[in-house]
């Protein structure tokens, strides 16, 4: 035990002295919950900027299609003047312009709605929601007009009651939690892909400790094989660790992100998962030759399995063909367990994936030991 402790400190105290595993370690993941945020945190926006012209007067129906355009949600109204409001549209201060023109409330009680105007230099993506509000209400008020067939009296009194519409209707405000979900999500994906290279990079140090004839040294004293081996995977095991309470922390406390998923529980799977990153990394230095071997072997396996997961880019954007592959990678089944998560299910009702995970890393660490076991070359770390 006291040559597992010292070997365990001694390892940790390698890996910090180096400025880029420190990076990797516990900037990265917090970097990417910020990438995450910036991709996915800005789903509220701010409200839509609207200027209203009035050239029509008084006329109810005119005032009181203005007083409708300010009930909206999401859009603030400006009312000005023509010359005021160009300068606005020009100068960026306006996304988009609506110009009631003389005639305006005569065309709709006719039952014609005419002599309005948007103005945008902003395109058909700023104006559609206004534009649609605005179609809806003047269609209604003009299908009244048109029902009147120009009686100024009937059409007053249809308005009228229009206007004073009896029914109430209540509404509840649901927060939309969209955004959130898929910031968690993505930064899970950085952050499984950060643990794999982490975990990777921290179980080489026993090729480059063999490179520079360290591992030797070691093996002259009394230390076995098995307790080097076992204090860098208890090595690995504090690091992952402390990368996951980094980002959950960051998360929770500095985004203010709620991911869904109570902060035991997602650290529970994540560990799970830092387990099969551990076998994985096990399994690499058993077939590397040397650390120039075992970073190719990291590249060629990681990247593209996390890619295959969905670990950088949503699942679902990612082709068919590619995507039935995405069962066979420890990391799927991890973002398939938070994503279940974070639509309600109960971590006891996910015992299938968490089972998955155990095996995944069970088998990794299993073959890397036979692998070990076999190697002439290797002979010396099992």
């Amino acid at each position: 035990m006291k040559d597992l402790l010292w070997l365990t400190r001694k390892t940790i105290l390698s890996v910090l002295r180096k400025k880029v595993n420190i990076l990797i370690l516990f900037v990265l993941p917090i970097a990417a919950a910020l990438v995450s945020m910036a991709i996915y945190g800005g789903g509220s926006g701010a409200p839509l900027r609207v200027t209203l012209v009035n050239l029509d007067g008084e006329h109810k129906i005119t005032q009181d299609t203005i007083s409708f355009l300010q009930q909206l949600n999401k859009v603030q109204i400006t009312v000005t003047d023509e010359e005021t409001m160009k300068k606005d549209i020009a100068a960026g201060n306006s996304d988009t312009s609506v110009v009631f023109k003389q005639g305006f409330a005569a065309s709709v009680q006719k039952g014609a709605p005419d002599h309005i105007e948007m103005i945008s230099v902003k395109g058909a993506e700023v104006t559609a929601y206004v534009k649609s509000m605005l179609h809806s209400y003047i269609s209604n008020v003009a299908a009244l007009g048109k029902y009147a067939a120009g009686d100024q009296e009937v059409f007053m009194s249809l308005y009228e009651d229009y206007s004073t519409q009896r029914f109430k209707l209540s509404s509840v405000k649901v927060e939309d939690t969209a955004a959130v979900k898929n910031a968690t999500y993505q930064t899970i994906g950085f952050l499984v892909a950060l643990m794999m290279f982490s975990s990777a990079n921290l179980t080489s140090f026993i090729l480059k400790e063999k490179e520079n004839r360290t591992f030797f040294r070691i093996m002259a004293s009394p230390i076995s094989s098995k307790t080097y081996v076992l204090s860098n995977v208890i090595v690995n095991f504090i690091m992952l660790f402390v990368q996951i309470i980094i980002t959950v922390f960051f998360m929770k406390q500095v985004l203010h992100i709620d991911s869904g998923i109570p902060a035991i529980q997602f650290v529970i799977i994540m560990m799970l998962f830092g387990l099969t990153a551990i076998g994985l990394a096990l399994l690499i230095i058993s077939f590397a030759k040397g650390a120039r071997m075992a970073g190719a072997l990291q590249n060629l396996i990681i990247t593209p399995s996390c890619l295959i997961a969905g670990c950088y880019f949503p699942l679902e954007i990612i082709p068919e063909s590619f995507r039935q592959l995405s069962g066979f990678m420890p990391q799927y089944w991890l973002l398939e367990t938070v994503n279940k998560l974070q639509n309600g299910a109960s971590l006891a009702g996910l015992y299938l994936n968490l089972l998955t995970l155990i095996g995944f890393a069970a088998a990794l660490t299993l073959v890397a030991i036979y692998n070990f076991s076999r190697n002439n070359d290797t002979r010396t770390f099992i």
